[in-house]
């Protein structure tokens, strides 16, 4: 059965978020981690797929050859359409990676405009007259403009585009939202013949989603976050598959955090303070050449195997700064995903049969490690936080990979309660 929906996501935990809010809209949805090749295959009868790359903050130049290969790819599944999913803080730079690969995907399957919307409703963010909005804060007051990687201070999401591509970017207002998929069309029409290539539309809520997802179903590429594919999968016809996705319950449960956002601080917290088994890894320790891995190994077999424990490089603010400054960013980067990978590589071994990972970066280092390539999506345990199911060469695992922004305060001792079920 051909695909009715193909995604490219620039992040894992990006794609995670995708792939989820494709399976809320009915469709059986596989996720793939990282380009796909001719050995590379799907689950059976699947409605959606998403490949999940890592090219979020690469050179544009490689997060656009790795895009359009998964592009094609995605052709050979029988995706007629394409969606290129970034983060709902539209993390980029001037020089992209939005606009550039936008622009190439377009190119390449001969599309003359398509329709921007980052908004994620369930997760605070909204496009209101062209800006992006962090609950009731500008994208540029809140607490992403101290992005680790891509820092956003700037909230105006035509001109961000704008710095990205050559192409004219324009805006579809709120009030057109309001008028329906129809005026919607028929502005998309008015701005490609006035030579637009790129057009943002404002978004406040999840009915204006569905009104641009359905008014953007022929378009052969669209861009935005999670809230607009969940439009569009709304907008295809149902195939009748089931969205059920086993997931293991038996062994021992874990929490990987990498991200330093402020939400999974939070949830780091809450952790700690319901008592549970927490463990803080010196990345610092680890490039003076301790044996941190080891450490953290022998303390994990020391606990409780009824209980879920985390481990985590995660760091606030001044402590990252400190980090980065002895090491460099992208040393400081590398090291915490090292440390991380070879930690899941070590548990799954151990017996740890629910993994949850906090951080997009941390996510692709954990996967990698783990040698998962695809997986079918679940259930949800907050919006964008869903469960999945992966085969491991230690056996079956249920593993979660949680944007660092996403999922409540409690998210970490709720989907691995203190018998470390699956909830």
């Amino acid at each position: 059965m051909p695909l009715r929906i193909g995604c490219i996501a620039d992040d894992f935990t990006g794609g995670t978020d995708v792939a989820a809010a494709f399976r809320r809209a009915g469709l059986r949805t596989a996720l793939v981690f990282g380009a796909p090749d001719s050995t590379t295959a799907l689950p059976a009868d699947c409605d959606a797929a998403v490949v999940a790359l890592k090219s979020r903050s690469t050179p544009a130049d490689q997060a656009v050859a790795e895009s359009l290969d998964a592009q094609r790819w995605l052709w050979t599944q029988g995706a007629a359409q394409v969606y290129f999913k970034y983060c709902s803080t539209f993390d980029s730079t001037p020089e992209g990676n939005i606009g550039p690969v936008a622009d190439a995907l377009m190119d390449a399957a001969g599309a003359g405009i398509t329709l921007h919307c980052p908004a994620s409703p369930p997760n605070g963010r909204t496009v209101y007259q062209g800006h992006l909005f962090v609950h009731d804060q500008l994208l540029s007051d809140s607490p992403l403009r101290h992005h680790p990687l891509n820092p956003m201070t700037d909230s105006a999401l035509v001109r961000l585009l704008s710095a990205q591509t050559s192409h004219r970017v324009a805006l579809i207002e709120w009030a057109t939202v309001q008028r329906g998929g129809d005026a919607v069309r028929d502005t998309l029409l008015a701005h490609q013949r006035d030579g637009v290539r790129h057009v943002i539309a404002d978004a406040i809520t999840d009915a204006d989603l569905a009104v641009l997802g359905a008014a953007c179903r022929e378009l052969p590429v669209v861009a935005g976050a999670a809230g607009l594919a969940e439009g569009l999968g709304h907008a295809c016809p149902d195939s009748g598959l089931s969205t059920d996705v086993p997931v293991p319950r038996e062994g021992r449960a874990a929490v990987l955090a990498g991200s330093c956002s402020a939400r999974t601080l939070e949830q780091i917290a809450h952790f700690y303070a319901a008592g549970l088994p927490s463990l803080h890894l010196d990345v610092l320790a680890a490039a003076a050449g301790h044996e941190v891995v080891e450490e953290a190994l022998t303390w994990f077999d020391a606990q409780d195997p009824g209980l879920p424990v985390l481990i985590y490089a995660s760091a606030s603010t001044e402590e990252l700064a400190a980090v980065q400054a002895q090491l460099g960013v992208t040393e400081a980067a590398a090291r915490v995903e090292e440390l991380l990978g070879a930690l899941a590589t070590h548990l799954v071994e151990r017996g740890v049969r629910r993994l949850l990972v906090a951080g997009g970066e941390t996510s692709g280092a954990v996967t990698t490690a783990l040698g998962v390539r695809a997986v079918l999506v679940g259930e949800e345990a907050d919006p964008g936080v869903p469960w999945t199911h992966a085969a491991t060469k230690a056996g079956d695992l249920a593993l979660m990979l949680k944007s660092g922004n996403f999922g409540a305060p409690d998210l970490f001792t709720r989907a691995l309660d203190g018998s470390g079920e699956a909830q």
